[in-house]
């Protein structure tokens, strides 16, 4: 009888280990979960503010460029495609595309800035390519803290034994911020 006692408190206490492994495992998935969900937040969070600066650019060059009417539009519509969409962990790459879409239109637009001495001179014009600077390192910086979320995580669910707890409450492997197509050539900007 003594005997039976014993092996039932070793397989509660096993029971218990198991049950407490499981717990912060499961926790600890969640955490760094929330922690690439976050960083991903932050990423769109700075594409906003870059969003929301390009009104302003694009009033500006209107009053000095009003011939310039195909880029301008063309920056209003890749804003309207770029901030119609959230950013999650399962369209990375189409928001990705969509906010490369918008880089190259801003691209222009500063580039009609540099045609025009009177606009580039203009202050309103010269704070605004600092703001939209600022914020394309803020975009790069964000994006950067993402990736390396996003590894902390695909790491965790990943490593033995814990990827055969993630298989089982469904934490799937997340997506990292890439280089466009073609990034690695310089643009060519031409007047």
């Amino acid at each position: 009888m003594k005997k039976s006692y014993l092996i039932l408190i070793g397989i509660a206490v096993v029971v218990i280990l198991i049950i407490g492994w499981v717990k912060s495992t499961y926790n600890g998935m969640v955490t760094v979960e929330e922690e690439a969900t976050t960083a991903l937040a932050n990423v769109q969070s700075a594409y906003q503010r870059r969003a929301d600066l390009i009104p302003n650019l694009v009033e500006v060059v209107k009053g000095y460029a009003a011939h310039e009417k195909e880029t301008l539009e063309g920056v209003i519509n890749a804003r309207a495609k770029a901030t119609s969409m959230s950013l999650n962990a399962d369209n990375i790459e189409e928001y990705q595309k969509a906010q490369g879409e918008l880089s190259s239109a801003l691209g222009r637009l500063i580039a009609i800035g540099e045609a025009y001495p009177d606009l580039k001179a203009n202050e309103n014009f010269r704070e605004l390519q600092v703001q939209l600077e600022g914020t394309e390192n803020r975009i790069n910086e964000e994006r950067n803290k993402a990736n390396k979320a996003i590894q902390d995580y695909n790491i965790k669910i990943r490593r033995f034994p814990s990827n055969l707890l993630a298989g089982l409450f469904g934490f799937e492997k997340m997506n990292k911020f890439e280089a466009e197509a073609g990034a690695e050539k310089a643009p060519k900007v031409s007047f």
